[in-house]
C-alpha cells in the first residue's frame, strides 16, 4: 500500500514538471512576441520622426505644395505684392505672364490661355490695358511711326509679334517691339492657318490679365489718332469689332462648304475683314471654340478664304449682341481686285491723313460719332518719311 501510494506521488510530480515546463515555455514566446512587436511600433515611430526631421531640414524650393498651402495666420499677406513676412508664394507669381518665347505648343498654350477666372472683382489693383497683335512677314517696316505713337504711354499696352518662323533678326533694344515676338509657325494668304496665328496672338496676350482689349494689326498699318484717344474709344467701347456681313454671290456665300453642316450652315456663313477688335470675354471664346474652329479647320481650304470668315461667322453665331459688326482699320477697296489699295510715299498727305480720320458716321456705344476707323492699311515701306512727317502733327502725338 505504502508503495502504491509512493508510486503515484512520484506520478504526480513528473505530471507538476511537465506542466511548469509547458509555461516555462510558453511564456518565452509570448515574451518574444511582446518584444518584437514593441521594435516594430519604436521604429516605425522613429522613422517618421526622422523624415519629419529631415523635411524641415530642407530648402523650400524642395518642400512639397502641402507644407506651403497653410501659411502661419499670425503672417499678414498682401494680395498685390504676393508677399508676407514669411517666405510664401502669392498671386505675384500667379499673374506674372510667361516670356513671350516660352516651349508651349498650341495645345498647352490654347488651354492655358483659356483659364478665367468666375470671380469678376480683381483683389488687387489692375490697369486695364490694350494689347496690339501685329501679324507680319517679318519685321515691322513703319516701327519708327508706332514708336512715337507709343511714347510716354508704358503700362497702358502690351505688343505681341507673330512673324514668319524663318525670319530671327532682333529689334534694337530701345525699340517697343525688342523681345516681343510669340513663338510662331508658317502663315499662307487667304489659309486656315492664319486663323491659326491670330488665336496664338490671341493666346499669349490673354496670359497677361491686365489685357482687356486686343486689336489685330498688320505690317502694313498706321494708327489714325493719338494712343490717348485709341485707349479710350477701345477700353470705354460697349462691343466688340468684328466686321460681318452675309454676301451673296461667289465670293460671298458662294465659299460655303455643304460640308460644314450641321454646325455651320449657308444661313449663318458671313463674311468680314480679318483685322479685329475684340474685348477679353470675346478673345477668351475664340481660343476656346472646340466646336466651329476644327470644321473650318476641316472643310475651310483653297478658295473659301477662312481668314475672311470664321471669326464673322463664329461671332454672328454666338455673339452678336456684343458686337458693332464693323471694323476699326479702314482699307480702300475701290480698285477691286483680291487685295486693297496700296499707299505709296507720294499719297501720304496731310490731306489725305485728315480725311481718313473724319470720312465716315458710325455708331459708338449708341451714339453717332465720325470717328469710325482707328487704324488704316496698306502703306508701304517707303511711305515711312512722309508718314514721320505729317502724322505726327496731325495726330497730335505725345512727344
Amino acid at each position: 500500500m505504502k508503495g502504491e501510494n509512493s508510486n503515484q506521488s512520484i506520478s504526480y510530480w513528473k505530471l507538476f514538471n511537465g506542466q511548469m515546463h509547458f509555461f516555462n515555455v510558453l511564456s518565452y514566446f509570448l515574451l518574444f512576441g511582446c518584444g518584437l512587436s514593441l521594435g516594430v511600433i519604436l521604429s516605425f515611430h522613429l522613422k517618421n520622426y526622422s523624415l519629419a526631421l529631415h523635411i524641415t531640414q530642407l530648402p523650400l524650393s524642395t518642400r512639397s505644395a502641402s507644407t506651403l498651402a497653410q501659411p502661419p495666420p499670425s503672417q499678414p499677406f498682401n494680395p498685390v505684392s504676393g508677399t508676407s513676412h514669411g517666405d510664401r508664394i502669392g498671386l505675384t507669381e500667379f499673374l506674372e505672364p510667361p516670356h513671350v518665347m516660352h516651349d508651349m505648343d498650341d495645345k498647352e498654350l490654347l488651354w492655358r490661355a483659356s483659364l478665367a477666372p468666375r470671380i469678376p472683382q480683381y483683389p488687387f489693383h489692375r490697369v486695364p490695358k490694350v494689347a496690339f497683335l501685329f501679324l507680319t512677314k517679318g519685321p515691322v517696316p513703319l516701327a519708327p511711326l508706332w514708336e512715337k505713337f507709343f511714347k510716354g504711354h508704358q503700362g497702358l499696352y502690351s505688343i505681341y509679334v507673330h512673324s514668319d518662323p524663318s525670319f530671327n533678326l532682333t529689334e534694337p533694344e530701345g525699340s517697343v517691339f525688342h523681345g516681343r515676338r510669340i513663338p510662331s509657325k508658317e502663315v499662307e494668304w487667304g489659309n486656315v492657318n492664319m486663323i491659326e496665328a491670330e488665336r496664338r496672338l490671341l493666346a499669349n496676350a490673354l496670359m497677361d490679365y491686365s489685357n482687356q482689349r486686343f486689336v489685330l494689326l498688320s505690317e502694313a498699318c498706321i494708327p489714325l489718332f493719338n494712343f490717348s484717344t485709341v485707349y479710350s474709344y477701345l477700353i470705354n467701347s460697349t462691343q466688340s469689332f468684328v466686321e460681318s456681313y452675309d454676301l451673296p454671290g461667289p465670293v460671298g456665300r458662294g465659299r460655303y462648304s455643304r460640308r460644314m453642316r450641321p454646325q455651320v450652315t449657308i444661313q449663318q456663313w458671313r463674311k468680314g475683314a480679318q483685322w479685329f477688335e475684340m474685348d477679353r470675354d470675346l478673345a477668351i471664346e475664340v481660343v476656346s471654340d472646340q466646336i466651329y474652329f476644327p470644321v473650318f479647320q476641316k472643310y475651310c481650304k483653297g478658295a473659301c478664304y477662312a481668314d475672311e470668315h470664321y471669326l464673322p461667322t463664329f461671332v454672328t453665331m454666338k455673339f452678336a449682341n456684343k458686337n458693332s459688326n464693323r471694323t476699326l482699320t479702314w482699307v480702300d477697296w475701290s480698285k477691286g481686285g483680291p487685295h486693297p489699295a496700296k499707299f505709296i510715299r507720294t499719297n501720304v498727305t496731310v490731306e489725305f491723313l485728315e480725311r481718313l480720320r473724319s470720312q465716315s458716321q458710325c455708331q459708338y456705344n449708341g451714339n453717332t460719332t465720325d470717328i469710325c476707323h482707328l487704324f488704316a492699311r496698306k502703306f508701304s515701306p517707303d511711305a515711312l518719311y512722309r508718314l514721320l512727317k505729317f502724322a505726327p502733327k496731325v495726330m497730335q502725338f505725345h512727344e
